[in-house]
C-alpha cells in the first residue's frame, strides 16, 4: 500500500486531506489526457486504454457520491493498473473483488471522504447528508485497516 500512497502523493491534489470533487477529477483528466464518456451503461463505469489513449466511461444515470466514487475508482485504475503495452479494460463492480479493485476503492473513497471528514463528522451525519451507508461503512473499514 505504501507504494500506492507514494504514487498518489506525486499528484499533489490533496488526496485524503480534503474532499475531492468533480472539478478535481476533471483537472486530473486534463492533466493526463483522459477522455470521459457518459452514456447509459449496465455497469457503473469502466476504464479502458485503446490505441494509446485513455478513457473512462461512466453510467450517465449515476449522481452524487456514487458518481464521484466511480469516477475516482476508474481514475485509480488508470493511475495504478494501466498496461504500458496493448489495450486494457477494467469494469467497476464486475467480477470478484481483486487486489486491483480494492486498491481502486481505497483511492476513490479516501479521495471523496478524506480522513478529516471522518474525524469531524459522525456516520449518521454523513448518511443524513446523502452519503450511502455502505460507502461510509467501507470507508471506515479502510481507516481501521490501513490508517488512511
Amino acid at each position: 500500500m505504501q507504494f500506492l500512497i507514494d504514487k498518489i502523493s506525486l499528484l499533489n491534489i490533496g488526496w485524503n486531506e480534503r474532499p475531492l470533487g468533480e472539478d478535481d477529477f476533471d483537472a486530473l483528466c486534463r492533466r493526463f489526457g483522459i477522455t470521459l464518456q457518459e452514456m447509459p451503461l449496465n455497469t457503473a463505469g469502466f476504464y479502458y486504454r485503446l490505441l494509446g489513449r485513455d478513457f473512462i466511461a461512466i453510467d450517465s444515470k449515476r449522481k452524487g457520491p456514487q458518481r464521484l466514487a466511480v469516477l475516482f475508482h476508474e481514475f485509480a485504475h488508470f493511475l495504478f493498473h494501466t498496461s504500458e503495452t496493448g489495450p486494457a479494460a477494467g469494469f467497476h463492480g464486475v467480477g470478484r473483488r481483486t487486489r486491483k479493485e480494492i486498491e481502486a476503492d481505497v483511492f476513490s473513497l479516501c479521495a471523496i471522504l478524506p480522513r478529516s471528514i471522518l474525524e469531524t463528522r459522525s456516520a449518521n451525519y454523513l448518511i443524513n447528508e446523502g452519503w450511502p451507508a455502505a460507502m461510509i461503512e467501507e470507508r471506515l473499514e479502510i481507516l481501521q485497516r490501513y490508517g488512511l
